[in-house]
């Protein structure tokens, strides 16, 4: 078998990133190491190997700031009707499952995704979805990552579209995007324009009506096939929390 790593790599992204969704990564040195031993244990660097100690890590992010998976409680409070689920508490069946992956890599920028484009990707390779299958949005658009343009430019979802893919009852979706939706602020003009509040963000409030997940950030989805693949996307088990950073990758049988 082969395996692809589907996840973007979490680094220190101030030069690209905007202020509202910047991460932040705090490498200590084993030199750092051996201080904290020090300080915590009063163990003189003498008696440390090579008189170094241990590395370590601090991130600061976003459960959303990395490759992830958003529960329902992303979207709001409820989710058909009853207490939508946090990342903690969704179902680990639903983490894993044949993979699927529709090309939009021909979708510009400011482009919804209808419902016919996924049928058409769909015919195009002649394949019916079904239940727990876990559909792939390929718009390339990860090829911008390390850049401004990765925020504010591409393709999106729209609620139609996601409501046929659920409507087979498919439970986790992801793309390769920085969201779901079509970019933030070309929604926000939309709904300013219209005084429309069903076209902001109308794909992830769908989660409202129909209880699904999807991951954002992912990336490598053209070196995918179209389908016959299993995708394992597990989230961080993290108490109460919108979303999970995930580890996402393809296993491609051989």
């Amino acid at each position: 078998m082969r395996i692809i790593d589907l996840s973007v790599t979490l680094d220190n992204d101030k030069s690209w990133a905007p202020w509202w969704a910047r991460n932040k990564v705090i490498r200590q040195s084993h030199r750092f190491g051996a201080l904290a031993v020090f300080l915590v244990l009063r163990l003189f660097p003498s008696l440390l190997k090579n008189r170094l100690g241990w590395a370590n890590d601090v991130i600061k992010i976003s459960t959303h700031g990395t490759t992830h998976l958003d529960a329902p409680w992303h979207y709001g409070p409820l989710s058909e009707g009853k207490k939508a689920k946090t990342i903690d508490e969704i179902p680990l069946e639903w983490c894993m499952g044949h993979g699927v992956v529709l090309d939009m890599s021909h979708k510009t920028h400011g482009e919804g995704i209808s419902a016919e484009d996924v049928k058409g990707a769909l015919a195009r390779m002649d394949y019916t979805l079904k239940p727990m299958d876990i559909v792939l949005v390929k718009t390339g658009n990860d090829r911008m990552l390390g850049t401004p343009e990765y925020f504010f430019k591409g393709p999106g979802m729209t609620s139609e579209a996601t409501r046929f893919i659920l409507d087979h009852g498919v439970k986790v979706t992801g793309i390769d995007s920085w969201g779901w939706d079509l970019p933030l602020p070309l929604l926000a003009e939309k709904a300013k324009n219209t005084s429309n509040p069903n076209l902001f963000w109308e794909a992830h409030y769908l989660g409202v009506e129909i209880e699904y997940c999807h991951m954002e950030r992912l990336t490598n989805l053209d070196s995918l096939p179209p389908h016959g693949f299993t995708v394992c996307c597990f989230p961080l088990k993290i108490k109460g929390a919108s979303a999970g950073p995930a580890r996402v990758v393809a296993i491609i049988p051989e």
